[in-house]
């Protein structure tokens, strides 16, 4: 199972963060990327960096026959049609793309992508909606699925849906 995190607190070219996100749930549909399915949006508080605008947040499950390398260069490459410009790390952005798990595959830190995505397990904003859309789905490290994960958070700090 390959599961994409999808973000946005600022709006750009495609509109608010709802519309960008929106928009980008389509954009993984194309170019060697298959939606499968996405979550219902949420809308969380943002990470790391306070004092900025909520997130509107999802997440989608797609099929690909992209190596993650290249499925991580693909999503970059939306995220600068959306407007995304990376500069300050955790601040605003207009599109954020997380490949958030690729098949259960663990990759630590070199040339390509770290898998899992580091951090899945402590936020709520991911994990309730890889729960909607891949119950089964289970941390390839911990071996977790995304609701056990879940109980172990406070649930006041997660969001609200859309």
């Amino acid at each position: 199972m390959i599961l994409i995190g999808l973000g946005s607190n600022r709006s750009g070219p495609w509109g608010t963060p709802l519309q960008t996100v929106s928009r980008a749930v389509l954009a993984l549909n194309q170019a060697g990327i298959r939606l499968r399915q996405a979550s219902r949006l949420v809308v969380s508080a943002p990470f790391g960096r306070v004092g900025q605008p909520d997130f509107v947040n999802a997440v989608a499950r797609v099929d690909t026959q992209l190596t993650p390398r290249q499925l991580l260069s693909r999503l970059h490459q939306i995220e600068r049609r959306a407007g995304r410009r990376r500069t300050l790390r955790w601040g605003p952005r207009t599109l954020d793309l997380d490949l958030l798990d690729y098949h259960g595959l663990i990759l630590r830190r070199g040339s390509g992508p770290v898998l899992p995505h580091p951090g899945i397990e402590s936020r709520i904003f991911v994990l309730a909606p890889i729960a909607e859309i891949a119950p089964l789905w289970r941390h390839p490290e911990g071996r977790q699925t995304a609701a056990m994960l879940l109980r172990r958070l406070d649930p006041a700090s997660g969001g609200r849906l859309l």
